[in-house]
């Protein structure tokens, strides 16, 4: 194996070394591989090796030494080198210093000699410029202005400079004698300064930024220069409120009013900090008047645009939601026809007109209320921002007028008008009643609409005669809609009476009450009671649900006592025998039962008292009398105990009669 440096590189191993020579010796494996091992092969194997590396040792050594012999020699030239550039450097050095003192002394010569001419100059330049002011004051004096410098609008800087400094000598002379020339240059003073502060207005406006800091350095000696802050701040101000405002006045109104809105609440929120600082006496009267100019322009169309925009607001909403209900809205009539029409349905409880199916659609919705209610709650607090104080209340009442044409008219109104059509006449059979619903979301509406009335409107009318027109309006709307809603649940409860006729008319057998099998009745009451009793059932739950407050108790109360009068009179169509009279009792128990989830005590009343005539079938003759005479029946008028004795089928063979002659 040739012995060469890159054998011992690192990492390197001696054990791995030796064996890998071992390993190539021919004979020399531990196995002694296809050979048998031998010794002395191996050992004079190594001891040629170990003279390959003692060889390979010796020029490794004559390599290094001739490399360090190198590296000396370098590092002596080296340093010579570093030797030459430090002197070379020393010598720099020293002719920089020559320089800089050379220099120095260059410049003292200068700047005496500049002192000099200075010293020379001053006087000869005074001189030059009082001579020049002194020819501007004589044109002062002699009142004709000749000088282009004050009749060329291109040299106003320099007029200006020239009038600065005449102003201050004239505040020098005497009055006496020099009053009419201090007048003149005051005026001159006092028209240029108007002048600049216009040009830098109009430099402020066309966005010319380096202009404006040329005019702003003519004035900062003029008098004038704090109210050419004023300008600058004001037309910022402008500016911003005109480009956010200008670019969505007629193309988006509503953002228009948003933007408005919050611009003005910021800049007053703004004005208030600002009076936190000294700005004099007026602070508060300057600052209004500041906003003032900025959004006079904007604030005297503000209401005009946001009626405009509430208008076709509400407008848009509602036909929205009908749209998607595939509605027509169906003209409702005015004038003195349809008053009439609405007189004599009041009076007579008539359906005037077709009967439509709304097919259980109530065309009410909270989805929509709450839109109005949002943009009208929106509406009063820009109105409250932004209107005038003595002309709130007149805005914020125009602004509830429309809530009351878009909500109350134009959706509940309408609502109810269909509801009213939709309501089938008393005869109907199986009708489906909706009006209730109407009436339920009705009155959930109105209360939404009486709270904001109550939150948002009230405080800012509260303390003007808007006060009083708001609240007559709102009573006339309150009054409008309670007639209509009276009207749709009176003809509401006809229809329920004539379901509960219907189905009696249709159940209620003859031999109900005169069964041929007097010993053979196994019911507890009739089918016609049971099914009655169903549908009262579900229909006080309904009113129940429907209604809120005083109100549930009115409708049932009026409910109940149509419901009894109805089952009074159906039991005087029929004639009892002894079981009959019985199975009577029962279906009136079963009624009484019934009226008791009304939980009016008139109508158990009334149903007591109708149970107590019922025994009147049953009794024996000889205890009529008796019977006739107790608690519940003896305040009745004798005619009505006669006549449902008179139903007995006993009547005549028992001479009944003779207990009332």
């Amino acid at each position: 194996m040739a012995t060469t440096a890159q054998l011992f590189e690192e990492p390197f191993d001696a054990d791995e070394y030796i064996e890998r020579l071992a390993w190539r010796t021919p004979g020399g494996g531990s196995k002694g591989g296809a050979e048998a091992f031998d010794p002395k092969r191996l050992l004079e194997e190594f001891k040629n090796h170990i003279e390959e590396l003692k060889q390979l040792d010796e020029k490794i050594q004559r390599r290094v030494e001739k490399l360090e012999h190198q590296c000396h020699r370098e590092a002596k030239e080296f340093a010579h080198k570093v030797q030459d550039l430090q002197r070379s450097n020393q010598v720099a050095f020293q002719h920089f210093q020559e320089l800089d003192e050379h220099i120095s002394y260059v410049a003292t010569k200068v700047c005496h000699l500049g002192d000099q001419l200075e010293g020379v100059n001053t006087p000869r330049q005074r001189a030059v410029e009082a001579q020049r002011l002194m020819t501007y004051f004589n044109e002062f004096l002699d009142g004709d202005l000749r000088s282009d410098v004050f009749n060329n609008p291109d040299k106003i800087k320099e007029a200006a400079d020239i009038i600065q400094k005449l102003h201050l000598i004239a505040q020098e002379l005497p009055f006496d004698r020099f009053a009419d020339v201090k007048a003149k240059i005051a005026s001159k003073y006092h028209d240029l300064e108007r002048q600049l502060i216009q040009e830098f207005t109009a430099a402020q406006r066309r966005g010319e930024i380096g202009r404006m800091r040329e005019v702003a350095a003519v004035l900062l000696h003029f008098k004038g220069y704090a109210h050419c802050v004023d300008v600058y701040i004001k037309q910022c101000q402008e500016a911003h409120v005109k480009g956010k405002l200008d670019e969505t006045r007629h193309s988006d109104v509503e953002q228009y009013l948003k933007n408005l809105y919050d611009l003005y609440t910021k800049t007053t929120a703004l004005a208030t900090k600002l009076t936190e600082f000294n700005l004099g006496s007026d602070k508060h009267t300057f600052l209004s008047k500041l906003i003032k100019s900025i959004f006079s322009t904007y604030l005297e169309s503000y209401i005009d645009m946001e009626r405009e925009y509430l208008r076709n607001r509400g407008a848009m909403i509602l036909q929205r939601y009908y749209d998607s209900k595939n509605h027509q809205k169906r003209p409702i009539g005015t004038g003195s026809i349809q008053e009439l029409k609405e007189r004599i349905r009041q009076r007579t409880n008539l359906p005037l007109g077709p009967s439509i199916d709304t097919h259980g659609e109530t065309f009410l919705s909270p989805e929509l209320v709450v839109n109005l209610l949002q943009e009208t709650r929106h509406a009063f607090e820009r109105c409250h921002k932004l209107s005038d104080p003595s002309d709130l209340p007149k805005n914020a009442f125009s602004i509830f007028l429309l809530l009351v044409e878009h909500l109350c008219v134009d959706h509940i109104d309408y609502a109810l008008e269909i509801g009213l059509s939709a309501i089938p006449s008393a005869d109907a059979k199986n009708a489906n009643l909706y009006f209730l619903d109407v009436v339920q979301q009705a009155n959930s509406i109105f209360h939404l609409f009486d709270k904001q009335f109550n939150d948002q409107l009230m405080p800012l009318i509260s303390s003007s005669p808007k006060l009083a027109e708001c609240l007559h309006k709102k009573k006339e709307v309150i009054e409008q809609m309670e007639v209509k809603l009276d009207t749709g649940i009176d003809r509401t409860l006809n229809c329920m009476v004539g379901q509960m006729k219907h189905i009696l008319a249709t159940e209620q057998k003859k031999t109900d009450f005169r069964p041929e099998d007097e010993n053979n009745v196994m019911i507890q009451y009739t089918t016609a009671c049971s099914k009655v009793c169903a549908y009262v059932s579900r229909q006080v739950e309904h009113v129940r649900k429907s209604m809120d407050g005083k109100n549930v108790d009115t409708v049932l109360t009026e409910l109940g006592v149509r419901f009894h009068r109805l089952i009074h009179e159906h039991l005087q169509q029929y004639s009892y025998s002894s079981m009959g009279g019985m199975l009577a009792i029962c279906d009136v128990a079963e009624y009484r039962r019934c009226a008791k989830d009304f939980r009016v005590p008139l109508v158990l009343q009334l149903f007591d008292t109708l149970h107590a005539l019922c025994n009147l079938l049953v009794v024996a003759p000889d205890n009529l009398k008796q019977v006739c005479s107790g608690e519940q029946l003896t305040n009745l008028d004798r005619n009505l105990l006669h006549a449902f004795v008179q139903l007995r089928v006993d009547y005549r063979s028992a001479r009944l009669g003779r207990h009332f002659s």
